[in-house]
């Protein structure tokens, strides 16, 4: 098994490429969601290239870290297909994710609430804060 993702490495790919499940450059990592309670990386945040000129149509999704690896300056791969991060639910990344839309996020990537994130999530209470975006 993998090692988790510390801060500081997550916060480090920010600006970097993001490469779907077969290395093709899907969009760019715009920030980090963090777990409300241990502060701990839960979501890298991506901006997905749009079909239109200048990133028109872009989409800002999160992204498990707990399936990324990358390195700072060379960009992340993310263990998802193209088509699946492409459809990922919208977020902003100016908020903090309540339990409920993290669900569906999770949901989405085929995180069954008895594992992992979706565990952890699903143990709060409907409403509660999740995942928040780290301080500068």
């Amino acid at each position: 098994m993998a090692e988790p993702v510390a801060l500081p490495e997550a916060i480090a790919w920010v600006g970097g490429p993001l490469a779907d499940l077969e290395g093709d450059a899907v969009g760019e990592v715009q920030s980090v969601y963090i777990d409300s309670t241990s502060h701990d990386p839960s979501w890298l945040v991506a901006k997905l290239a749009g079909a239109g000129r200048r990133g028109r149509g872009a989409r800002i999704v999160a992204v498990p870290v707990d399936v990324c690896a990358g390195a700072a300056g060379a960009g992340v791969w993310a263990a998802v297909d193209g088509e699946r991060l492409r459809g990922a639910p919208v977020v902003d990344p100016t908020r903090p994710l309540l339990r409920e839309h993290e669900l569906t996020i999770c949901a989405h990537f085929g995180i069954d609430e008895e594992v992992g994130r979706a565990a952890v999530v699903a143990a709060l209470a409907d409403g509660a804060i999740t995942s928040i975006p780290p301080r500068s």
